[in-house]
């Protein structure tokens, strides 16, 4: 099989089973003691856009929003804080 093959398995294989991305993720941070975590998902996060698999990480997917006001969150959920540039939180 050459080098082509081989992603395009690879790439059928997470698209099939997108949570090995997670759990390969969890594997690099349990390694590493989670120094890394920021870095290990972003990489997962691009892994999954790659090879067009469903986002797994809840944390990072925005808020429903309301369809009726399409600006406004669902009834019963807040709504994101602003942020200033000019004045970052800390």
């Amino acid at each position: 099989m050459d080098l082509k093959g081989l992603v395009n398995k690879a790439r059928a294989t997470l698209q099939k089973n997108p949570n090995l991305i997670e759990k390969g993720g969890d594997a690099l941070d349990k390694v590493t003691k989670n120094k890394y975590s920021g870095q290990v998902d972003k990489a997962q996060d691009a892994v999954r856009k790659a090879v067009g698999a469903p986002g797994q990480n809840p944390g990072q997917q925005n808020p429903p929003t309301n369809p009726t006001n399409p600006g406004e969150p669902l009834p019963g959920q807040q709504s994101p804080q602003p942020q200033n540039p000019q004045h970052p939180q800390k």
